[in-house]
Protein backbone atom coordinates (compact mmCIF):
# COMPACT_ATOMS: atom_id res chain seq x y z
CA UNK A 1 0.00 0.00 0.00
CA UNK A 2 1.90 3.15 -1.46
CA UNK A 3 2.42 5.30 1.60
CA UNK A 4 1.55 3.29 4.91
CA UNK A 5 3.28 0.75 6.19
CA UNK A 6 3.09 -1.98 9.01
CA UNK A 7 4.49 0.18 11.50
CA UNK A 8 1.76 2.67 11.80
CA UNK A 9 -0.32 -0.12 11.94
CA UNK A 10 1.68 -1.59 14.76
CA UNK A 11 1.77 1.61 16.61
CA UNK A 12 -1.74 2.20 17.30
CA UNK A 13 -2.72 -1.25 17.75
CA UNK A 14 -0.35 -4.57 18.31
CA UNK A 15 -3.08 -6.61 18.59
CA UNK A 16 -4.83 -6.04 15.03
CA UNK A 17 -1.13 -5.86 13.69
CA UNK A 18 -0.95 -9.34 14.43
CA UNK A 19 -4.34 -9.93 12.36
CA UNK A 20 -3.08 -8.12 9.61
CA UNK A 21 0.02 -9.93 8.98
CA UNK A 22 -2.25 -13.13 8.90
CA UNK A 23 -4.70 -11.65 6.04
CA UNK A 24 -4.17 -12.94 2.83
CA UNK A 25 -2.76 -10.42 0.27
CA UNK A 26 -5.24 -8.92 -1.25
CA UNK A 27 -7.16 -8.46 1.69
CA UNK A 28 -4.34 -6.26 3.50
CA UNK A 29 -4.53 -2.73 2.18
CA UNK A 30 -8.57 -2.34 2.02
CA UNK A 31 -8.75 -4.12 5.96
CA UNK A 32 -5.45 -1.86 7.22
CA UNK A 33 -6.70 1.20 5.75
CA UNK A 34 -10.10 0.66 7.36
CA UNK A 35 -8.74 0.26 10.12
CA UNK A 36 -6.45 3.09 10.41
CA UNK A 37 -9.32 5.18 8.88
CA UNK A 38 -11.63 4.07 11.90
CA UNK A 39 -8.41 4.68 14.38
CA UNK A 40 -8.21 7.85 12.84
CA UNK A 41 -11.82 9.05 13.16
CA UNK A 42 -12.29 7.85 16.94
CA UNK A 43 -8.99 9.48 17.83
CA UNK A 44 -11.10 13.10 16.71
CA UNK A 45 -14.06 11.80 18.42
CA UNK A 46 -12.63 10.68 21.86
CA UNK A 47 -10.21 12.83 22.43
CA UNK A 48 -10.85 14.47 26.54
CA UNK A 49 -8.30 17.06 26.29
CA UNK A 50 -9.74 18.79 23.27
CA UNK A 51 -13.54 20.10 23.73
CA UNK A 52 -16.39 18.38 22.64
CA UNK A 53 -17.39 21.15 20.14
CA UNK A 54 -13.66 21.15 18.51
CA UNK A 55 -13.93 17.41 18.09
CA UNK A 56 -17.45 17.61 16.92
CA UNK A 57 -15.90 19.95 14.09
CA UNK A 58 -12.74 18.04 13.07
CA UNK A 59 -15.00 14.74 13.15
CA UNK A 60 -17.86 16.51 10.66
CA UNK A 61 -14.29 17.59 8.47
CA UNK A 62 -13.02 13.84 8.38
CA UNK A 63 -16.62 13.13 7.40
CA UNK A 64 -16.96 15.18 4.73
CA UNK A 65 -13.80 14.08 3.28
CA UNK A 66 -14.47 10.47 3.45
CA UNK A 67 -17.76 11.48 1.33
CA UNK A 68 -15.37 13.24 -1.45
CA UNK A 69 -15.34 16.89 -0.16
CA UNK A 70 -11.83 17.71 -0.33
CA UNK A 71 -9.29 17.67 2.76
CA UNK A 72 -9.30 21.77 3.73
CA UNK A 73 -10.39 21.32 6.98
CA UNK A 74 -7.09 19.36 8.18
CA UNK A 75 -5.62 23.26 7.55
CA UNK A 76 -5.08 23.54 11.35
CA UNK A 77 -4.96 19.60 12.20
CA UNK A 78 -1.67 20.55 13.86
CA UNK A 79 -3.37 22.12 17.03
CA UNK A 80 -4.84 18.68 17.66
CA UNK A 81 -2.33 16.48 17.14
CA UNK A 82 -0.19 18.40 19.49
CA UNK A 83 -2.84 17.54 22.07
CA UNK A 84 -2.29 13.61 21.69
CA UNK A 85 -0.55 12.06 23.89
CA UNK A 86 -0.40 8.60 22.40
CA UNK A 87 2.39 8.81 19.72
CA UNK A 88 1.06 6.58 17.45
CA UNK A 89 -2.18 8.37 17.55
CA UNK A 90 -0.27 11.54 16.96
CA UNK A 91 1.49 10.13 14.15
CA UNK A 92 -1.21 8.66 12.62
CA UNK A 93 -2.77 12.47 12.58
CA UNK A 94 0.10 13.54 10.83
CA UNK A 95 0.08 10.51 7.94
CA UNK A 96 -3.48 11.08 7.06
CA UNK A 97 -2.31 12.42 3.59
CA UNK A 98 -1.21 8.87 3.12
CA UNK A 99 -4.40 7.20 4.58
CA UNK A 100 -6.92 9.21 2.35
CA UNK A 101 -3.95 8.95 -0.48
CA UNK A 102 -4.29 5.07 0.12
CA UNK A 103 -8.41 5.35 0.18
CA UNK A 104 -8.34 6.60 -3.33
CA UNK A 105 -5.92 3.90 -4.74
CA UNK A 106 -8.39 1.47 -3.84
CA UNK A 107 -10.33 -0.42 -6.93
CA UNK A 108 -13.76 1.15 -7.08
CA UNK A 109 -15.73 -1.70 -4.94
CA UNK A 110 -13.20 -2.00 -2.92
CA UNK A 111 -13.29 1.76 -2.19
CA UNK A 112 -17.20 1.94 -1.94
CA UNK A 113 -16.85 -0.72 0.63
CA UNK A 114 -14.46 0.96 2.88
CA UNK A 115 -16.41 4.32 3.07
CA UNK A 116 -19.03 2.64 3.49
CA UNK A 117 -17.94 1.12 6.82
CA UNK A 118 -15.93 4.13 7.84
CA UNK A 119 -19.13 6.04 7.69
CA UNK A 120 -21.41 3.99 9.46
CA UNK A 121 -18.26 3.96 12.08
CA UNK A 122 -18.09 7.97 11.99
CA UNK A 123 -21.85 8.07 12.60
CA UNK A 124 -21.94 5.78 15.91
CA UNK A 125 -19.14 8.88 17.12
CA UNK A 126 -20.52 11.72 15.98
CA UNK A 127 -23.94 10.22 17.72
CA UNK A 128 -21.52 9.55 20.67
CA UNK A 129 -20.24 12.89 21.04
CA UNK A 130 -23.37 14.37 20.74
CA UNK A 131 -25.22 12.16 23.56
CA UNK A 132 -22.49 13.13 25.94
CA UNK A 133 -21.47 16.57 24.66
CA UNK A 134 -23.48 18.29 27.78
CA UNK A 135 -22.34 16.22 30.55
CA UNK A 136 -22.48 13.01 32.15
CA UNK A 137 -24.78 10.75 30.77
CA UNK A 138 -26.10 7.03 30.26
CA UNK A 139 -27.39 4.93 27.42
CA UNK A 140 -30.88 4.67 28.55
CA UNK A 141 -31.60 1.02 27.48
CA UNK A 142 -30.34 -2.27 25.80
CA UNK A 143 -31.63 -1.23 22.24
CA UNK A 144 -29.22 1.85 22.48
CA UNK A 145 -26.46 -0.37 23.96
CA UNK A 146 -26.71 -2.76 20.87
CA UNK A 147 -27.50 0.10 18.26
CA UNK A 148 -23.71 1.82 19.07
CA UNK A 149 -22.22 -1.81 19.37
CA UNK A 150 -23.52 -2.25 15.97
CA UNK A 151 -22.58 1.46 15.03
CA UNK A 152 -19.37 0.84 15.51
CA UNK A 153 -18.29 -2.73 15.45
CA UNK A 154 -20.92 -4.91 14.22
CA UNK A 155 -20.44 -3.33 10.75
CA UNK A 156 -16.72 -4.17 10.92
CA UNK A 157 -18.32 -7.72 10.84
CA UNK A 158 -20.30 -6.76 7.59
CA UNK A 159 -17.64 -4.89 6.24
CA UNK A 160 -15.10 -7.74 6.66
CA UNK A 161 -17.42 -9.93 5.04
CA UNK A 162 -17.95 -8.09 2.00
CA UNK A 163 -14.27 -7.47 1.71
CA UNK A 164 -13.73 -11.07 1.97
CA UNK A 165 -15.76 -12.09 -0.86
CA UNK A 166 -15.04 -8.89 -2.97
CA UNK A 167 -10.98 -9.79 -2.97
CA UNK A 168 -11.52 -13.16 -2.50
CA UNK A 169 -14.79 -14.80 -4.19
CA UNK A 170 -15.16 -18.58 -3.10
CA UNK A 171 -11.24 -18.35 -1.85
CA UNK A 172 -12.98 -16.31 1.17
CA UNK A 173 -15.66 -18.73 2.09
CA UNK A 174 -18.48 -21.00 0.63
CA UNK A 175 -20.94 -20.16 2.97
CA UNK A 176 -24.19 -18.28 1.88
CA UNK A 177 -22.41 -14.50 2.39
CA UNK A 178 -25.71 -13.27 4.21
CA UNK A 179 -25.16 -15.92 6.80
CA UNK A 180 -21.49 -15.33 7.52
CA UNK A 181 -22.42 -11.72 7.33
CA UNK A 182 -25.19 -11.91 10.25
CA UNK A 183 -22.69 -14.24 12.18
CA UNK A 184 -19.67 -11.37 11.37
CA UNK A 185 -22.11 -8.70 12.42
CA UNK A 186 -22.76 -10.19 15.98
CA UNK A 187 -19.71 -11.22 16.16
CA UNK A 188 -18.34 -7.36 15.90
CA UNK A 189 -21.08 -6.36 18.29
CA UNK A 190 -19.43 -8.98 20.67
CA UNK A 191 -16.05 -7.41 20.72
CA UNK A 192 -17.31 -4.14 21.29
CA UNK A 193 -19.16 -5.34 24.42
CA UNK A 194 -15.59 -6.49 25.69
CA UNK A 195 -14.29 -3.01 25.71
CA UNK A 196 -17.25 -1.55 26.96
CA UNK A 197 -17.03 -3.77 29.68
CA UNK A 198 -13.39 -3.35 30.11
CA UNK A 199 -13.20 0.13 30.07
CA UNK A 200 -16.29 0.73 32.60
CA UNK A 201 -14.89 2.99 35.13
CA UNK A 202 -12.51 5.14 32.44
CA UNK A 203 -15.82 5.79 30.57
CA UNK A 204 -17.34 6.49 33.84
CA UNK A 205 -14.54 9.10 34.95
CA UNK A 206 -15.18 10.63 31.74
CA UNK A 207 -18.89 10.85 32.39
CA UNK A 208 -19.81 8.19 30.07
CA UNK A 209 -21.66 5.37 30.78
CA UNK A 210 -23.05 2.03 28.29
CA UNK A 211 -24.96 0.38 30.37
CA UNK A 212 -28.38 0.86 30.71
CA UNK A 213 -28.83 1.00 34.83
CA UNK A 214 -30.67 3.37 37.21
CA UNK A 215 -27.87 4.86 38.64
CA UNK A 216 -24.40 5.13 37.07
CA UNK A 217 -22.91 6.14 40.25
CA UNK A 218 -24.16 2.63 42.22
CA UNK A 219 -21.05 0.30 41.13
CA UNK A 220 -22.60 -2.90 42.68
CA UNK A 221 -25.65 -2.19 39.95
CA UNK A 222 -23.10 -2.07 37.69
CA UNK A 223 -21.22 -4.64 37.79
CA UNK A 224 -24.50 -6.79 38.28
CA UNK A 225 -25.64 -5.40 34.93
CA UNK A 226 -21.82 -5.87 33.45
CA UNK A 227 -22.45 -9.86 34.45
CA UNK A 228 -25.70 -10.18 32.62
CA UNK A 229 -23.81 -8.44 29.59
CA UNK A 230 -20.54 -10.52 29.76
CA UNK A 231 -23.22 -13.64 28.59
CA UNK A 232 -24.46 -11.49 25.58
CA UNK A 233 -21.13 -10.88 24.57
CA UNK A 234 -20.45 -14.69 24.50
CA UNK A 235 -22.52 -15.28 22.86
CA UNK A 236 -21.34 -13.14 20.15
CA UNK A 237 -18.42 -14.37 20.26
CA UNK A 238 -19.68 -17.95 19.93
CA UNK A 239 -20.67 -17.06 16.89
CA UNK A 240 -17.44 -15.28 15.87
CA UNK A 241 -16.21 -18.84 15.98
CA UNK A 242 -18.48 -20.11 14.02
CA UNK A 243 -18.18 -17.83 11.80
CA UNK A 244 -14.08 -18.05 11.68
CA UNK A 245 -14.78 -21.82 11.16
CA UNK A 246 -16.36 -21.05 7.95
CA UNK A 247 -13.20 -19.32 6.26
CA UNK A 248 -11.26 -21.35 3.27
CA UNK A 249 -8.12 -20.37 4.28
CA UNK A 250 -6.41 -21.20 7.50
CA UNK A 251 -4.27 -17.82 7.84
CA UNK A 252 -8.05 -15.93 7.43
CA UNK A 253 -9.38 -18.15 9.78
CA UNK A 254 -6.48 -17.35 12.71
CA UNK A 255 -7.01 -13.42 11.96
CA UNK A 256 -10.68 -14.17 12.14
CA UNK A 257 -10.65 -16.27 15.08
CA UNK A 258 -7.72 -14.52 16.95
CA UNK A 259 -10.37 -11.37 18.42
CA UNK A 260 -12.57 -13.97 19.74
CA UNK A 261 -9.93 -15.95 21.78
CA UNK A 262 -8.63 -12.93 23.23
CA UNK A 263 -11.79 -11.74 24.09
CA UNK A 264 -12.89 -14.68 25.88
CA UNK A 265 -9.71 -14.72 27.90
CA UNK A 266 -10.64 -10.90 28.64
CA UNK A 267 -14.01 -11.47 29.94
CA UNK A 268 -12.76 -14.48 32.16
CA UNK A 269 -10.50 -11.94 33.79
CA UNK A 270 -13.69 -9.72 34.11
CA UNK A 271 -15.64 -12.94 35.99
CA UNK A 272 -13.09 -12.52 38.57
CA UNK A 273 -12.52 -8.57 38.68
CA UNK A 274 -14.44 -6.45 41.29
CA UNK A 275 -14.09 -2.57 41.20
CA UNK A 276 -11.26 -1.24 42.21
CA UNK A 277 -9.53 -3.96 39.78
CA UNK A 278 -11.54 -2.87 36.78
CA UNK A 279 -10.26 0.54 37.94
CA UNK A 280 -6.87 -0.70 37.99
CA UNK A 281 -7.67 -2.29 34.55
CA UNK A 282 -8.11 -5.48 33.09
CA UNK A 283 -5.59 -7.00 30.45
CA UNK A 284 -4.54 -10.30 29.15
CA UNK A 285 -1.10 -11.05 29.62
CA UNK A 286 1.36 -11.22 26.62
CA UNK A 287 2.00 -14.77 27.31
CA UNK A 288 -1.45 -15.30 26.65
CA UNK A 289 -1.77 -13.69 23.84
CA UNK A 290 0.90 -15.77 22.41
CA UNK A 291 -0.79 -18.77 23.68
CA UNK A 292 -3.98 -17.64 21.75
CA UNK A 293 -2.28 -16.66 18.07
CA UNK A 294 -1.13 -20.60 18.39
CA UNK A 295 -4.68 -21.86 18.87
CA UNK A 296 -5.87 -19.76 16.46
CA UNK A 297 -3.40 -21.00 13.88
CA UNK A 298 -4.67 -24.27 14.01
CA UNK A 299 -8.74 -23.62 14.29
CA UNK A 300 -10.18 -26.13 12.15
CA UNK A 301 -12.67 -25.39 8.96
CA UNK A 302 -15.75 -27.09 9.58
CA UNK A 303 -19.13 -27.52 7.19
CA UNK A 304 -22.47 -25.31 8.41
Amino acid sequence: MEGIDDSLVREVSRSFALSLRLLPGPMRDPVSLAYLLARASDTLADSSSVPAEARMEWLDGFIAEVNGHGHAWRSDLRRFSEKQSHAGERRLMERLDDCFAGLGGLAGRQQEIVREVILIITGGQRLDLERFASGPAKLPDAGSLEDYCWRVAGCVGAFWTKIGFETLGEGFSKTDPKQLEDWGINYGKGLQLVNILRDLPGDLAQGRCYLPVVDEQDHEALLAEAASWRKVSRDWLELGRIYSSQLQIRRLRAASVLPALLGEKTLGLLDQADWEALESGVKITRGEVKRSLVRAMFWKKTAK
